[in-house]
């Protein structure tokens, strides 16, 4: 039996049919990397580290998966090619902590995969800023299952 992980992804879209983006998204994701289980409601928001016209679309969503995490990187990154994101559109990282960001059809963050972390130059898991920012933040809540830590006490 093949063994599935719950991989967490965060998807955001300010140019063109931003909502249009996301739905393709997912079903290039369907397709390529694993049963989306759970997905959040859209949470509309500014942009975040630079100045655009455009605001944005976010959404998190729980995939299940038989790849490993730099199979769905590998995944990821073709999905946003197809959906027209090009090198003009790409995050420009001096480091982790300084990028210069810039307008995209789409953008698919791994947040989480399983309880791994990972720290190479090409993929950090957990991605090292989803909880500086709140469109990560509020999307993920609504897909992360609750934990025992996370519920009210009994009455």
């Amino acid at each position: 039996m093949i063994k599935l992980h719950n991989v967490y992804l965060g998807l955001g879209s300010n140019l063109g049919q931003r909502e249009e983006n996301i739905l393709q998204a997912y079903e290039h994701i369907e397709r390529l990397i694993g049963h989306i289980a759970c997905q959040s409601a859209f949470f509309y928001s500014e942009p975040w580290g630079f100045q655009s016209a455009h605001g944005f679309v976010n959404t998190a969503i729980r995939v299940e998966t038989a790849l490993s995490p730099f199979e769905v990187l590998k995944q990821t990154q073709h999905i946003e090619k197809l959906l027209g994101k090009t090198a003009a559109h790409a995050t420009i990282r001096t480091s982790y902590e300084e990028c210069q960001y810039q307008d995209r059809p789409i953008d698919i963050d791994i947040l989480l995969f399983d309880d791994l972390t990972i720290d190479e130059p090409a993929l950090k898991i957990p991605h090292p800023l989803m909880q500086e920012r709140e469109f990560v933040m509020i999307p993920l809540r609504e897909v992360l299952p609750i934990t025992y830590a996370d519920r009210e006490p009994s009455q």
